[in-house]
């Protein structure tokens, strides 16, 4: 789950067989189809694909692996982005014109599932048995799958070397929340800030927080437990001993790395997506620490590729082989950042070593876990709505956090009867 700004723009784009040597992983031979337009499942015709990305324009390399899949299957894909949000209202209201192919924001997958907007698997014949389950189960609802993630990426534990050597801090001494925090005790000590993170209001900081309190071994169905109440007692502890700054409040994901490369944090929770601009600051990263030891299970953000319903199911046979054809070869995962969905596109990416998608972030993407994990489906957007609220209003020092809790869970328990 990374932030994506920008204005809705349609980007029409024209399959051209220049671009296939770009992402050859389309093709098994290079070869270009020659298209029936009146058979869908041949090639042919238009298809539409929605997209969340609106800041990748139409020389972006994920258009060109749209470009190349398209030429390779040949058909048109009139491509249509804006960000993660107008996708997701624009699918609900546009029920009687959805498009061939939609991407969303994969704990959305459930609601646009009980909908009725999505096909499954089993409706449109899309081939899931090589994606790694982990990622794959943010689109499973009640045993049945509503489509195929084209990567992910989660949350790491940055922090900066030099900060922690003038601290006295070795990072090998922090091995779970407790050494954590001690670290921060010593680095504030030292004159230094120390750690950032986003507990904006709203599912950025619900996102966040997911790695503290799986991490305490909290459950999403039981939001006043003494685990999740440790887990939200250790943020506002932070807070009220200064160990992290109050902009947590505010900050999104991209503002509190913003505050992490001034160089004056010692930590920063945040995404492989920087991980780019980590290498070139010299920032290192390790996974998040459980309460008790060993690395917390972060989630998966990432998007999910969907295919929604039509009157004509024949053009779910090509939808199908579009949607396949990004995941292949992991083009798709590869042109936009992320963790690629498929061991084998996943191990050589670590073998790669590439920023957002080397072996530290493809071992951290493994251990991740969806926001919809245990069959929550539509009952997560109520949950974390919760969660945010109580982390705001504890951080912010209106309400304790058990009494923050509390309410919480008396909310979600109103909400979802």
């Amino acid at each position: 789950m990374n932030t994506r700004n920008g204005r809705r723009k349609a980007v029409g784009l024209v399959a051209t067989v220049g671009v296939i040597g770009l992402l050859a992983a389309c093709s098994s031979n290079g070869d270009t189809p020659s298209g029936d337009a009146s058979n869908p499942s041949t090639g042919g015709g238009a298809y539409t694909l929605w997209d969340p990305y609106p800041d990748r324009d139409a020389s972006s390399t994920w258009a060109q692996a749209i470009d190349a899949c398209a030429a390779e299957l040949g058909v048109t894909i009139e491509r249509n982005s804006g960000n993660t949000g107008d996708t997701v209202k624009d699918l609900t209201t546009a029920a009687s014109n959805l498009p061939d192919i939609a991407m969303v924001d994969n704990p959305k997958v459930p609601l646009l599932a009980e909908a009725g907007l999505l096909t499954t698997t089993d409706d449109n014949g899309l081939d899931v048995s090589s994606i790694s389950q982990n990622i794959l189960s943010a689109g499973v609802v009640d045993g049945k799958t509503y489509g195929v993630p084209i990567g992910a990426n989660t949350l790491g534990l940055y922090y900066n070397p030099t900060v922690l050597e003038d601290a006295g801090v070795d990072i090998a001494s922090v091995t779970d929340q407790a050494s954590l925090t001690a670290a921060l005790e010593k680095v504030v000590a030292a004159g230094h800030k120390g750690i950032t993170f986003s507990a904006v209001g709203t599912e950025e900081g619900t996102f966040q927080y997911l790695p503290w309190f799986w991490g305490a071994g909290a459950d999403l169905t039981q939001l006043d437990s003494p685990q999740s109440l440790a887990a939200l007692t250790l943020w506002t502890d932070w807070v009220k001993n200064g160990y992290a700054p109050q902009s947590v409040l505010t900050n999104t994901q991209g503002t509190s790395w913003d505050e992490f490369k001034t160089g004056d944090f010692g930590f920063a929770e945040n995404g492989s997506w920087f991980q780019g601009d980590a290498d070139s600051a010299g920032y290192k990263v390790i996974q998040i620490p459980a309460a008790t030891g060993g690395a917390a299970p972060a989630p998966t953000g990432g998007e999910f590729i969907t295919i929604p319903i039509q009157k004509d199911t024949s053009r779910y046979a090509m939808s199908a082989k579009i949607t396949e054809c990004l995941v292949d070869g992991d083009a798709g995962a590869t042109a936009l950042g992320y963790v690629a969905p498929t061991e084998a596109g996943a191990a050589a990416q670590a073998a790669a070593n590439t920023a957002g998608a080397n072996e530290f972030w493809v071992s951290a993407v493994g251990d991740a876990k969806p926001r919809t994990a245990d069959n929550l489906g539509t009952n997560y957007d109520v949950i974390s709505q919760q969660v945010y609220t109580a982390i705001q209003v504890a951080l912010s020092g209106t309400s304790s956090p058990q009494d923050a809790l509390t309410a919480a869970q008396a909310a979600v328990e109103s909400n979802l009867g």
